[in-house]
C-alpha cells in the first residue's frame, strides 16, 4: 500500500472514529493513549492533548466501580484486557468530572488488537453515557430503602394479591401480627375470610367484591382477624387497586395495621369522657344521654319512670376528718352496693362528690303503681347503704338522703327532673336524713323563693344594702369592753332583714365571701374611727368569720391589707369562729390563724359546746376567748340542772387562761349567776340591744364613764 493510500485509510478511520455514537479511546500495549475521539473527550472532560500519551499508571486519572468506590488500577477495563488478552464487556465505570464530586457513569467495552505475530498491540475502549440510568437506579434503591425502613419501623403488614395469576403474598409482618410463623398456614386467597371474625365475614366478602368490581383505586376498611391464641385483632386494611385499560382490577396491594392500641386508647378516651374515674359509674354527660333515651322510651310505651337523687349524709365530715383516701374508698363501696341493688336495666351515675343519680324505668302505667314500685326500690337502697362499711380496718356508718321525682314521657325536661329530685333530696336532709322524699310543687315554690333571694343578695351586695349593727359587751363591773358586729340587710323598700333569713343562702351560694369582706372592711373602718375616742379606743370589736372565708389561703393577706388601708388597730379586732371552721384542713387552718395572730388579731370560739371535739380545739388552736352559747345561758336562773354545764365551761376556760364571754343574757338572775361563776364579759338584751353602728358610736363615745349610765351597767 502506498503512503498516500495508507494516509487516506487513516483519514477515513479517524473520520469514522469521530462520528461513532460512543466514546472511543485507543491504548497501546503499555496502556498509553494513542488516540481519542471528541465524544470520549466530552465524556471524560479533557482535551485530546491532555489525554494523548497518558496512562492510568501516571496517576492522571482514576475511576469508580459500580458501588461508587475508587477502582483499583488493575481493575481498569484496559488493564484487564492487557493482562488477560480477553475482551471486557458491559463494565459499569464512574468517571469523576470535577472536584465537587460529580460523576459521569459509562458502560465500557474493551477489545484487544493483536499483530500478525499474535502479540497484543492495541486496546480499544468504547464507552457510552449511562449517567441518567445510573441515577434512576440509585433513586430506585433509595426509594426501596426508604420503603423498607418505613415498613420496618411501622406496625403495617404489607400484602399483595395478583388477581390475574391468582397468587397472594403475605409479608412476615402480616403473619407475626396474627401470632403465626410465615407460611404456617396455607397461603391461599381465602385465608382472609377464614381468619375473619364470624360477624365480619359477610361484610369483608361484600367489600372486596365491591372493590374488585367497582372503579375505585384506593380503599380502607376495618374488620377483625383471629390471632393464633384465639382472640381477635382489630385490623385496618388500606390499599391500592391496579386496573387495566378497560378498568378491570388486576392487582390489590396494601397493608394491614393492628388497631389494638388505638382501640384501647379510644375506649380509654370514651371512659374518661363518659365515666367517673373513681367509681367506674357513668358521669353526668352519659347520664344526660341515657336519661334522654329513657324519657323517649317512656313516651313510646306510656310507662312511668323515676329519677332518684342520692346524697350521703355527713360525707364531708368523714372526708375532712379521716382523709380523702378513706372518703374515696367509701364512695367506691357505695357505688358497688348500688350496682348490686338496682336492676340491670336501671341507669346509675355519679354526678360528683357524694352525689349519685338512679334512673328507674317501667315502674307502671299509673302513678300509684309507679310510686309503690319506687318505694320498694328506696327501701332496698336505704337498707343496703345503711349497713356498716369496713374502711381501713375500721367500721363506719354512712346513710343516704334521697329525693325522687316521677316522669311520664317527655313532659318534663331533663334538667327540671334533676332539679326536682335534688330539691326532694334536700327536703329529706332537712327532715332528719337517712330517708327519702318525693318531689312536690311546694318544694319548687320554696326553691324559687331561694333563687329569688340569691339574686336579691347579689343586687344587695352591689348596692351596699348591708349595714352593720353593734351589740355592746360589758365586764362584771359594768364597764364597756367590747362589742359584736351583727349584720342586717336593709332592702330597697326599707325592710330590715335579719341574718337568719339570708346567711344560709349566702353560704350556699358563695356570696358569704364578698359579704364577709364587706363586714371586715366596715368593722376596721369603725375601729380606725374609734382609735381617736377616749372610750371607744378601748373597745374590742368581735367580727364573725365564716368557714367559707377561712378556707381561703389568701385570708391573712386580705386582712392585713384591710388593716393597712383603714389604719385600724389590729389588737382591737377579734375574729369569732364557729367549730365548723375546724372541720377542714387542720394544718392549713392553724397556719392561717398564726399568720393572723402575728398581725395582732385575736380569736374567739363562738357557740362553744354546741359542736364537736371542742376540747381538741382549745388545745390546738391559738384562741384567746370562749363564747358560751345562749342555749346554755337560757335556763341557768331557773333550772339547777343547767348550771353544771356553764360552770364546767367557765372552769375549763379559766384553767386554760382563756377569756370568757357569755351571750344571751336577758334576765338579772342570769347575770348574777354568770358573775358569781367567774364569767368575764356579758352580752345580751338585758345589757344592750343591737343598734346601728353609728348609733352605737354616738351612744357610747366621748363622755366620762363615771357619769354616763349608757357605758355602765351594774
Amino acid at each position: 500500500m502506498t503512503s498516500s493510500t495508507a494516509a487516506e485509510v487513516q483519514r477515513r478511520l479517524d473520520d469514522l472514529l469521530e462520528h461513532m455514537p460512543a466514546g472511543v479511546v485507543v491504548h497501546d500495549a503499555d496502556g498509553r493513549i494513542l488516540n481519542v475521539n471528541t465524544l470520549a473527550c466530552d465524556l471524560i472532560g479533557r482535551t485530546v492533548e491532555q489525554l494523548r500519551g497518558t496512562a492510568a499508571s501516571d496517576g492522571a486519572w482514576h475511576l469508580l466501580d459500580a458501588d461508587g468506590k475508587r477502582m483499583d488500577e488493575e481493575q481498569f477495563p484496559v488493564n484487564v484486557v492487557r493482562r488477560t488478552g480477553r475482551q471486557q464487556s458491559q463494565v459499569l465505570v464512574g468517571i469523576p468530572t470535577d472536584a465537587a464530586g460529580s460523576v459521569r457513569w459509562v458502560i465500557c467495552n474493551a477489545y484487544p488488537e493483536f499483530d500478525s505475530d499474535g502479540k497484543l498491540c492495541r486496546v480499544v475502549v468504547c464507552f457510552t453515557d449511562c449517567t441518567r440510568l445510573k441515577q434512576a437506579e440509585q433513586n430506585l434503591q433509595k426509594s426501596e430503602e426508604r420503603l423498607r425502613l418505613v415498613l420496618q419501623g411501622s406496625t403495617d403488614a404489607p400484602w399483595d394479591y395478583d388477581l390475574v395469576a391468582g397468587e397472594i403474598y403475605y409479608s412476615d409482618r402480616w403473619w407475626s401480627m396474627l401470632g403465626y410463623r410465615p407460611g404456617e398456614l396455607e397461603t391461599t386467597t381465602s385465608l382472609w375470610l377464614e381468619l375473619a371474625h364470624p360477624d365480619d365475614r359477610q361484610r369483608v366478602a361484600s367489600f372486596l367484591a365491591d372493590v374488585i368490581q367497582g372503579q375505585r383505586e384506593g380503599y380502607s376498611f376495618e374488620f377483625r382477624l383471629r390471632h393464633r391464641d384465639g382472640h381477635y385483632v382489630p385490623t385496618l386494611s388500606r390499599g391500592y387497586v391496579l386496573r387495566g385499560a378497560d378498568g378491570k382490577a388486576l392487582r390489590l396491594s396494601g397493608t394491614n395495621t393492628d388497631l389494638t392500641e388505638r382501640k384501647a386508647a379510644e375506649q380509654r378516651i370514651h371512659e374518661l369522657a363518659y365515666f367517673d374515674h373513681l367509681t367506674g359509674l357513668p358521669n353526668r354527660r352519659l347520664l344526660i344521654e341515657e336519661l334522654g333515651n329513657a324519657l323517649a322510651r317512656s313516651q313510646r310505651n306510656g310507662r312511668l319512670g323515676a329519677v332518684i337523687f342520692l346524697d350521703l349524709d355527713n360525707f364531708k365530715l368523714l372526708n375532712d376528718t379521716m382523709g380523702h383516701d378513706l372518703g374515696d374508698q367509701l364512695l367506691r363501696e357505695v357505688a358497688d352496693r348500688l350496682r348490686h341493688t338496682v336492676r340491670h336495666c336501671d341507669q346509675l351515675a355519679r354526678l360528683g362528690g357524694d352525689e349519685f343519680v338512679i334512673v328507674l324505668e317501667d315502674l307502671g302505667d299509673e302513678a300509684a303503681a309507679a310510686v309503690n314500685e319506687a318505694h320498694h326500690v328506696l327501701e332496698k337502697l336505704l337498707l343496703a347503704l345503711g349497713q356498716p362499711y369496713c374502711l381501713a380496718g375500721r367500721q363506719f356508718l354512712s346513710t343516704p338522703s334521697m329525693g325522687i321525682t316521677l316522669f311520664h314521657g317527655t313532659e318534663t325536661d331533663i334538667e327540671t327532673l334533676l332539679k326536682q329530685a335534688d330539691l326532694a333530696m334536700y327536703r329529706a336532709k332537712s327532715d332528719g336524713r337517712n330517708t327519702a322524699r318525693f318531689f312536690d310543687a311546694h318544694m319548687q315554690a320554696t326553691a324559687e323563693r331561694q333563687a329569688a333571694l340569691e339574686r336579691a343578695l347579689h343586687e344587695g351586695i352591689s348596692a351596699k344594702q348591708f349595714v352593720l349593727f353593734c351589740q355592746p359587751q360589758f365586764c362584771v363591773n359594768g364597764r364597756l369592753v367590747g362589742a359584736e358586729i351583727l349584720l342586717r340587710w336593709q332592702r330597697g323598700n326599707g325592710e330590715l332583714v335579719s341574718p337568719n333569713e339570708f346567711i344560709g343562702v349566702a353560704e350556699a351560694s358563695g356570696l358569704i365571701v364578698p359579704l364577709g369582706r364587706h363586714v371586715l372592711e366596715e368593722s376596721c373602718r369603725a375601729l380606725a374611727r374609734w382609735s381617736g375616742d377616749c372610750i371607744l379606743r378601748h373597745v374590742e370589736l368581735a367580727v364573725n368569720v365564716s368557714a367559707h372565708q377561712f378556707r381561703d389561703d389568701d385570708l391573712p393577706a386580705s386582712v392585713a391589707a384591710i388593716l393597712r388601708q383603714t389604719g385600724a388597730p389590729a389588737g382591737k379586732l377579734c375574729l369569732e369562729l364557729t367549730e365548723s371552721v375546724f372541720a377542714g384542713n387542720v394544718a392549713a387552718i392553724v397556719e392561717r390563724m398564726h399568720a393572723l395572730c402575728d398581725l395582732g388579731v385575736h380569736f374567739s370560739l363562738d357557740d362553744f359546746g354546741t359542736g364537736y371535739s371542742s376540747l381538741a380545739y382549745l388545745k390546738r388552736f391559738p384562741l384567746t376567748a370562749l363564747k358560751i352559747d345562749r342555749s346554755f345561758v337560757h335556763d341557768v336562773h331557773l333550772d339547777e340542772g343547767a348550771t353544771p354545764f356553764v360552770e364546767a365551761i367557765i372552769a375549763l376556760a379559766q384553767k386554760l387562761k382563756l377569756h370568757i364571754v357569755a351571750e344571751g343574757v336577758e334576765h338579772e338572775g342570769q347575770r348574777a349567776f354568770l358573775i358569781d361563776s367567774g364569767c368575764n364579759t356579758l352580752q345580751g338584751y338585758l345589757l344592750g340591744r343591737p343598734m346601728p353602728i353609728l348609733e352605737f358610736e354616738r351612744k357610747y363615745a366621748g363622755s366620762p364613764q363615771s357619769t354616763n349610765r349608757d357605758q355602765m351597767v351594774g
